[in-house]
């Protein structure tokens, strides 16, 4: 196990200054706290592995789509003190000067093993392994947790809200105006262009993170003309190969669609096509299904409906249910703000410490057993048959790698445990970080994507159900549940 015992040495400082939301005051106080009592008690140097993971998949869903990993170590690449957060903690005349003094040379020195963003997760999986010395593990959890949480919450909620519409309808992420301030939007329109949005309405996000970006118009862009077919034509006169026109100003069926279609036929006549319609608001179903109607009938079974209005996958499903006639779907305000449960409960906890030349496994103990942890450095593997996953086994780290089959005991009750068999089983967790340095280039977000999206398609089909989905099977070695019952015994008093 590589770890680093230096706090005060590490990689070279980037060549530019990370951004403000990746200060390491981005932090939970006691964090610095522990980091000064750390070094008053010579714990300093003391090596130690954290791992981070969540008890619960949201919205009691059948799966969750890890998001914010490379975020995530770009905020590990990137952590030092300023100047000017050294005077800042200076002045709260709480920490001694061989702190602040540490502080200045810190740089994140440390070992990291992740799984691949873009992968399907589920509870009790350690999704991040972080191998360094105490200080430096317990200055990132915090930061750590807040990337990691958010960014799987909201793209597993994207992910959810794409299956339900199908595999012909297009999702796009509208949540800007509605996001948790400007940090909130840009990390949800990157975790729900991981997801399996297909474009989103943030053009920041556009541009730092190459995601497509779509718009239509606002309401403002009809009422500021005369009447709604001048404001069309304007529309359509600037934007000929892409207009696509918001009608649910005044009367949908009665003006809206019907001026829209006098605009398709004015455009098809200089040569060009009306790429949409936008309803947002009203009966959406029936509102649909007449507007495909009387843009089929009257030749344009091409232009696209695009539907926006608090839409989330539950909506989504039901307005298919009822036959809607909706090609794109613009999720707003529940996507970005995973409405219906809005946080993760991901924790980061100590599972080992080193003592002298031996390492010492660590749990977490309480009267709540979905409070409790297992200790020890951990592996997680996933079980392949027939193509599709059949369940994942975590394991001590260092156990002999399962075969064809194994047993999976529950983390948190002591059942008899489930039999597992497969045809092979793959290792997820990778090293990723070594002394504070990423050891390949981050993937392109559209990879990420795909991977999500392929990950998504070898589930077994009931996990991707919104209502009571399909338990996946997940439980722990024989080797880490002894482990585990061990150290329980070993703590009772």
């Amino acid at each position: 196990m590589a770890v680093t015992r230096n706090l005060a040495k590490g990689p070279l400082a980037p060549k530019e200054e990370p951004p403000a939301m990746l200060s390491p005051l981005f932090t939970d106080f006691y964090q610095l706290t522990m980091m000064s009592g750390y070094l008053e008690a010579g714990k300093d140097q003391q090596n130690s592995v954290f791992e981070l993971f969540f008890r619960k998949i949201p919205q009691q869903g059948g799966f969750c789509l890890l998001s914010g990993l490379e975020p995530a170590l770009e905020y590990l690449e990137n952590l030092r003190f300023s100047q000017q957060e050294l005077d800042y903690l200076s002045s709260l005349k709480l920490f001694n000067q061989a702190f602040i003094d540490q502080l200045r040379s810190f740089r994140f020195s440390g070992t990291v093993w992740a799984i691949p963003e873009g992968t399907v997760v589920f509870p009790h999986e350690p999704l991040m392994r972080i191998e360094a010395s105490l200080p430096e593990a317990q200055l990132v959890e915090s930061a750590l947790l807040n990337i990691i949480n958010f960014n799987t919450l909201i793209a597993t909620k994207a992910a959810r809200v794409v299956h339900a519409a199908g595999s012909e309808g297009q999702v796009l992420e509208f949540g800007l105006r509605r996001a948790q301030g400007p940090d909130g939007a840009m990390s949800a329109s990157r975790a729900a262009f991981v997801g399996g949005c297909g474009a989103t309405s943030n053009t920041l996000a556009g541009m730092k993170f190459g995601i497509p970006v779509r718009g239509t118009q606002a309401h403002s862009w009809i009422m500021s003309f005369a009447d709604e077919l001048e404001s069309f034509r304007a529309y359509a006169h600037r934007y000929p190969d892409s207009a696509l026109l918001l009608v649910d100003t005044y009367d949908t069926l009665g003006s809206g669609v019907p001026n829209a279609i006098i605009v398709a036929q004015e455009l098809r006549e200089k040569g060009h096509e009306l790429a949409g319609i936008r309803l947002d608001s009203g009966d959406l179903a029936a509102l649909s299904i007449e507007a495909r109607r009387m843009l089929d009938e009257a030749g344009f079974p091409e232009v696209r409906i695009v539907a926006s209005n608090d839409l989330d996958e539950y909506l989504v499903e039901s307005l298919r249910a009822q036959g809607a006639r909706i090609d794109t779907w613009g999720v707003g305000t529940q996507l970005v703000t995973s409405k219906q449960e809005p946080a993760l409960g991901g924790v980061y906890k100590l599972v080992s410490i080193q003592e002298g030349e031996s390492w010492r496994p660590c749990m977490k103990l309480s009267s709540n057993p979905g409070k409790s942890t297992s200790p020890g450095v951990k592996q997680v593997y996933r079980a392949h048959r027939d193509g599709r996953f059949a369940g994942d086994l975590v394991a001590l780290d260092g156990e002999t790698p399962p075969q064809s089959g194994c047993a999976l005991h529950d983390p948190l009750y002591q059942t008899q445990p489930q039999k597992l068999q497969a045809e092979t089983f793959q290792p997820l967790l990778s090293k990723v970080m070594e002394n504070g340095r990423r050891l390949r280039p981050a993937p392109a977000l559209t990879e990420i994507r795909q991977r999500g999206l392929d990950q998504l398609a070898r589930l077994p089909v009931g996990c991707l159900r919104l209502q009571n989905p399909h338990l996946y099977p997940s439980g722990l070695s024989d080797g880490l549940f002894e482990l585990r019952q061990r150290l329980l015994t070993a703590h009772r008093v």
